[in-house]
This record gives structure tokens, sequence and C-alpha cells, in this order.
């Protein structure tokens, strides 16, 4: 169980639940810590909770039969994930890893499923969720196939930010330049002159350990 100031802080979804939904949530869920290059679950792994980032960044991604890793998605704070195989209850189809220390959030199936089952709000939450998801791993396929190394840097940075997924959390992130890199499957020296250009363009200004973006929808779509 956490508190309510804590469900607040690493969940938007909580803010428009009924105060009955609110403390069914947050005594479904338990905080878990993992170091930097920590593996959170394995594919075929059946975690058995619905999945947030408290604090911290997370990679999900996926190996091939050949030993190559495709990244689906950078998590920062604030995400929430793997609702699917939850109301699935299927083994995770992905690796996640701790590119940094994180604070994992778990709320318990039977929780997840009681709101699921009650809650017009978390429903509403988890179809845009969906939605939003969906498009970003048909946005990863175009990515992977089209753009050059400062492209995929963009689309994943711009994915960081997006506004569905993490509300309310302002323009500016710390994030290093070999995280990005590992995130857009990148050298640390190829993510440090596609930042470059991308600052030079206008489109992010760079601080010391942090990315500010300065034109989000430019930065989503831009191709080289």
């Amino acid at each position: 169980m956490i508190t309510p100031e804590e469900l607040r802080a690493i969940a938007s979804w909580s803010h428009d639940l009924s105060e009955a939904e609110f403390e069914e949530a947050r005594r479904g869920i338990s905080f878990k810590s993992y170091g930097k290059g920590a593996s959170i679950c394995h594919v075929g792994d059946r975690l058995e909770s619905w999945t947030g980032v408290a604090d911290g960044l997370v990679k999900m991604a996926t190996t091939s039969k050949s030993g190559k890793t495709a990244t689906l998605a950078g998590l920062r704070a604030g995400a929430w994930f793997g609702e699917g195989t939850v109301i699935k209850a299927e083994a995770r189809r992905y690796e996640l890893v701790a590119l940094r220390e994180s604070r994992i959030a778990l709320m318990r199936r039977s929780t997840f499923l009681w709101l699921f089952e009650h809650s017009a709000a978390f429903n509403r939450f988890l179809v845009h969720q969906f939605n939003e998801r969906l498009a970003q791993f048909i946005s990863l396929a175009e990515t992977e196939r089209t753009l050059d190394s400062t492209g995929r840097l963009a689309r994943n940075l711009a994915w960081l930010f997006n506004p569905i997924l993490y509300p309310d959390l302002g323009r500016t992130l710390a994030i290093s330049q070999e995280e990005l890199g590992m995130l857009a499957g990148i050298s640390r020296q190829m993510a440090n002159q596609g930042l470059a250009k991308l600052a030079d363009l206008g489109l992010i200004e760079l601080g010391h350990g942090s990315v500010t973006i300065r034109d989000l929808d430019r930065l989503a779509r831009y191709e080289g």
C-alpha cells in the first residue's frame, strides 16, 4: 500500500477516480527498486502486476533469435504499461531493463481487474492509453525502416513527451546522451551528433544532463 500523495504523484489517471476507487488503487500498489542495468522482467516472465515507473527510466525491448535487440518504448516516470498482459493473464512478450536506478510501482492484478470492472474513469484512461501505444508501435515500424539515426533519436525523444501518456510533466527531462542512445539503438557519439543537429534546428534545447523540448510537433515529424 502507498500513500495518497504518492499515488497522485505517480499516476495521472488517479486524479479522476472516485474516492472509493482511489482508495482501492492505492491499497493495491507497492514499490520495488532496481539498479542501473537491472532486468525487471524477461520475455516469457509472468509479472502478475500492472506496472508503472515511479522514478527512473526503463527500456521496453524485444530480442530476435539472431540476437538483435529492438527498443519498443522508453518509459519515464509517470508511465504505466502492461495492461494487455494483465487482462489476458499471459506471459510478457518483451523485456524491461532499468537504464538508471528506478523505482517501479506494481499494482496487484486483482486490484487492476476491480478497477477495470468498476471504474468508468479508469477505463477511459485505458482506451486512450491503448490508442497512443498502438500509434507509437505503428510509428516504430516506420522508424526502423525509413529513418536515419537522428530521425530515430528525434522520434524516441518525442515519445517521452507524449502529452497523453505523460500529461502535465513539462517540457524538460533529465536524461543523458548515453540513455538516449540506448533508447534509439545508436552509439553515444551518434546521439551527441543527433542532439546537436536537433538543437541547431530549434527543436530542442540542451542543458547539463537534460533536454528541453522547443517544438514537439516538428520533433515528432522530423525525418532528416
